[in-house]
């Protein structure tokens, strides 16, 4: 029995949940968790850290009261070689992107973060792709009760194989 697919969705994690995922041996873009892989996470919080090294990069920490989850925002994106074969407008405009998401990103606000899950020095984060900062102090609320349901009645569940 296979577990579910979730590679490429941001899946709704809590931290306490986050902070448990397991590397894939052979497979730096993906995780597991208890079976299933996992390449990308979606969280909300409360910024309670911020890092930011202009035009490198910004990281903070993402607090939804079961623990704190790393992320890196990056900002070098004009001057990395990474991106230099997109387009360099498309380049400019992500930049633009997530300059905007730094300037967002204080301590005290309440943030949605999705991104990429990632492992920096053996430590595990999210590589972020977008931030919204969110104005109702029920959606971390709503995050939570959307992670504990989604755990039970999908992440949690085993594939069962067609019958032939």
């Amino acid at each position: 029995m296979d577990a579910p697919q979730l590679l490429n969705t941001h899946v709704k994690l809590l931290a306490f949940d986050f902070l448990t995922l397991k590397p894939i041996p052979h497979d730096s873009t993906s995780f597991s968790r208890k079976g299933t892989r996992l390449s990308r996470a979606e969280t909300v919080g409360v910024v309670v850290s911020r890092d930011f090294k202009p035009n490198r990069f910004l990281k903070f920490d993402i607090d939804d009261s079961t623990g704190c989850i790393p992320c890196v925002l990056w900002l070098n994106r004009e001057s990395s070689r990474h991106f230099s074969r997109r387009s360099p407008s498309h380049v400019r405009l992500i930049s633009q992107m997530a300059a905007d998401f730094a300037s967002q990103v204080q301590i005290g606000v309440l943030a949605r973060v999705r991104g990429r899950i990632t492992s920096f020095r053996g430590n595990l984060q999210i590589t972020v792709s977008d931030v919204v900062i969110e104005r109702d102090p029920n959606s971390q609320i709503l995050h939570w009760l959307d992670c504990l349901r989604l755990a039970r009645n999908c992440y949690d569940k085993v594939a069962v194989p067609p019958k032939a």
